[in-house]
C-alpha cells in the first residue's frame, strides 16, 4: 500500500483558507500553539523573500481514529466535518493563520511608507498587541490610509485584497498625488505582495488508508527529529578551501568558554556578531552574514567569542540571568558581543563604567521590548550607538527613548517573554530566597530544588473564586520562584492558608524570605487577607521601583495613549 496520496506544493492562502473553513484541523493530541510573535514575524519575512520555510505533512482523515480540534483562533468545529489532519507544521500554520486573518494576541502591519521609500521588508513589518488602543484605533480605514499602514489581514486573499485596499486609498487624492502613490504601491505590489500571494509550501499528503499505528510512529518521529538549514553549516563548507575550519573554531570556543555552552548559544550568533563588529556600517541580516569574508573571520572570531563570553558573564553575575531559559532575548547577544569586541578590554576602572552602561542598555532593551521587532536592524543601530556611548558619546536611542507603563506588568504572561523573564531576573537580583531551604537562589540551587516560576495566588483558587481574568491570574505580578516541594504544598489553596503554615515553622525566617521576592509582609499583608487586587497594586509598585533602578527611568508613561507606541 502506498502511504502517499500526493506531494504537491500548495499555496499559502489556500492552506490558510482550509484552516478557516475547518477542512484542515489538528489531532487533539497535538501540543498547544507556543510561538512568540517575533518568530511569526521572522516567518512572514522569509515568505516575503520567498525563502523555504519547511514542508507540511498532513493525512486525509477518512477513518476518524483521532479526536480533532480547530487551529487556535480559527472558528470552532461544532461538528463540522474536516478533510485533513496536520501532523507536522502546526506552529507555522497557526502563526500564519493568526497573522493573516487578524486573530490571536497580536496584529501585524506593513509600513508601506517605509517600503515606498526603499526600506527593506524587515524594517517595514511589525506587530502590536491586539488589546492596545493603538491597534484598536487602526481598525479604522481612514487612519490606515493616513499612515499608509497595511494590516496583514488584508492579504489573506492575496493581491486582490491589496489591490482593493490600495485603490480605495488612492481615490482620495488629487490626480497628481494619486498617480504618484499608485505607481509607488504598484512597485510594492510587484516586489513584495505578489511574492506573498504566490508563496507555496511543499505539502506531503498521506492517503486515507494510512493505519493509525503508522500515524503514531510518524508523529513520534517528527517530534524527535528535524534539522534546520544552517547558515553556519553553509559557511563552514564555503570557508573550508581557505583553510578556515569553522566547526573546529566553534568547538574550541565551547572548551575555552564553557558559559557559551551553558547558555546554549547557537554558533550563528557568533557569525552575526562578526558581521556587526567588522563593518563600518554594521549589519547582521542573513544575506550579510552569508557574505562574510574569510578575512573577517580570521580577524574577528576570537574577539567576538571573548566579547560574547564576557557579556554572558555580566548577564549571569550582575543581571542574574542565571539560566538560559531566563534570558529575555537570544537576539541581544550578537550586538552585545560585537560592542565588547569593538571596544576591547579596558584595564582601568573605566571597565566598571562600561559595565554599568551595558547593564542599563540591557534592561532598557528588555523592558522597552526593543528586540521584539526587526532585531537585526536594531542590532546594527545599537552597535554603533553603544560603542560611541562607551567612549564618551551620547546615550543610545534605546536608552534615551525608554518608556514604561507599570500597568503593563498586569498583562505580562509567559508569552510576553521579554518583560516576563526580565522581571524574574530582577526578583533574583533582589536576593530572592528559596522557600524550602531559605538559601539565596542560584542557578545550581534551581536545579537541585526544582525551582521554577509558579503562581502566588494559585490559578485554580482564583478561578474558583472568580476574582481575576485568566491573563491576570497568569501575569508576572502573580508569579515568583518556588521550589517543587513548596509548590506541591501550596496546591490550589488560598495564600492565607499555605503562608500561615509556613509562618508557624519555628525559626524559619518567614518575613525575610517573603520580602526577598518583593512580596508584602506584616499582619496587614494582602496575602494573609487573600486580597488579590491589593496584592497586585503593591507588587506592581515594588517591581516598578526595581525597573526604575535598572533602567534609570524616572516617571511612568501611559503608553496606551501614546500614538507612536507600536509594541
Amino acid at each position: 500500500m502506498n502511504l502517499f496520496e500526493d506531494t504537491n506544493p500548495r499555496a499559502l492562502k489556500e492552506l490558510l483558507s482550509e484552516i478557516h473553513n475547518r477542512s484542515t484541523v489538528l489531532p487533539d493530541f497535538q501540543r498547544d500553539f507556543v510561538w512568540e510573535p517575533g518568530a511569526t514575524q521572522e516567518l512572514i519575512l522569509s515568505i516575503a523573500n520567498n525563502y523555504p520555510a519547511g514542508s507540511i505533512l498532513r493525512v486525509r482523515d477518512a477513518k476518524r481514529v483521532f479526536a480533532a480540534r480547530e487551529f487556535e483562533g480559527a472558528p470552532v468545529l461544532n461538528g463540522t466535518k474536516h478533510t485533513f489532519l496536520v501532523l507536522d507544521g502546526q506552529q507555522r500554520l497557526t502563526s500564519l493563520y493568526q497573522a493573516f486573518y487578524g486573530v490571536g494576541d497580536h496584529r501585524y502591519y506593513i509600513d508601506l511608507r517605509k517600503l515606498t521609500d526603499g526600506a527593506d521588508f524587515e524594517e517595514s513589518i511589525f506587530y502590536v498587541r491586539a488589546t492596545t488602543k493603538w491597534a484598536r484605533a487602526r481598525e479604522d480605514f481612514a487612519l490606515q490610509a493616513k499612515e499608509l499602514l497595511l494590516p496583514l489581514s488584508i492579504l489573506k486573499v492575496g493581491s486582490n485584497g491589496f489591490g482593493k485596499w490600495s485603490r480605495k486609498i488612492s481615490r482620495q487624492l488629487a490626480d497628481k498625488e494619486r498617480i504618484a502613490l499608485e505607481d509607488a504601491l504598484d512597485n510594492v505590489e510587484q516586489k513584495w505582495i505578489h511574492v506573498i500571494d504566490d508563496y507555496h509550501f511543499p505539502v506531503v499528503t498521506l492517503s486515507d488508508q494510512t493505519e493509525p499505528d503508522a500515524l503514531c510512529t510518524i508523529f513520534e518521529t517528527l517530534n524527535r527529529t528535524g534539522v534546520k538549514l544552517s547558515v553556519f553549516e553553509l559557511l563552514t563548507a564555503r570557508f573550508w578551501p581557505q583553510d578556515i575550519k569553522l566547526r573546529a573554531l566553534w568547538e574550541k570556543a565551547l572548551v575555552d568558554y564553557p558559559i557559551i555552552a551553558e547558555f546554549e548559544v547557537e554558533p550563528y550568533y557568533i557569525l552575526q556578531g562578526i558581521a556587526l563588529a567588522s563593518r563600518r556600517a554594521p549589519s547582521c541580516k542573513r544575506r550579510e552574514v552569508l557574505n562574510t569574508a574569510p578575512a573577517d573571520i580570521t580577524k574577528w572570531w576570537g574577539k567576538v567569542v571573548t566579547g560574547l563570553a564576557n557579556g554572558l558573564e555580566m548577564l549571569r553575575d550582575d543581571c542574574k540571568v542565571m539560566l538560559p531559559k531566563w534570558l529575555p532575548y537570544q537576539t541581544v547577544l550578537p550586538p552585545l558581543a560585537a560592542v565588547l569586541a569593538r571596544v576591547g578590554k579596558v584595564k582601568t576602572a573605566e571597565s566598571g563604567a562600561h559595565r554599568e552602561k551595558l547593564k542599563r542598555w540591557f534592561w532598557c532593551a528588555v523592558f522597552g521590548k526593543v528586540y521584539e521587532s526587526s532585531p537585526n536592524s536594531k542590532s546594527a543601530k545599537d552597535v554603533l550607538e553603544i560603542s560611541a556611548w562607551l567612549l564618551g558619546g551620547a546615550l543610545p536611542e534605546s536608552v534615551s527613548s525608554f518608556r514604561f507603563n507599570p500597568r503593563t506588568l498586569r498583562d505580562a504572561t509567559p508569552r510576553q517573554r521579554a518583560i516576563y523573564r526580565g522581571v524574574i531576573c530582577l526578583i533574583l537580583g533582589g536576593g530572592a530566597r528559596d522557600f524550602h531551604t531559605q538559601s539565596i537562589i542560584t542557578g545550581k540551587l534551581m536545579a537541585q530544588e526544582g525551582i521554577d516560576d509558579h503562581h502566588i495566588f494559585p490559578a485554580a483558587y482564583l478561578e474558583r473564586t472568580g476574582v481575576a481574568s485568566s491573563r491576570q491570574r497568569d501575569c508576572v505580578l502573580n508569579r515568583t520562584l518556588l521550589d517543587r516541594t513548596t509548590n506541591q504544598m501550596i496546591s490550589d489553596r488560598a495564600p492565607s492558608k499555605y503562608l500561615n503554615e509556613i509562618r508557624k515553622i519555628q525559626d524559619f525566617p518567614f518575613e525575610k524570605v517573603l520580602s526577598s521576592h518583593g512580596l508584602p509582609t506584616g499582619e496587614k499583608s494582602p496575602l494573609l487577607r487573600d486580597n488579590f487586587e491589593e496584592f497586585l497594586e503593591l507588587r506592581q509598585k515594588y517591581l516598578w521601583e526595581k525597573i526604575q533602578q535598572a533602567t534609570g527611568a524616572t516617571i511612568a508613561t501611559d503608553l496606551e495613549i501614546d500614538e507612536n507606541d507600536k509594541i
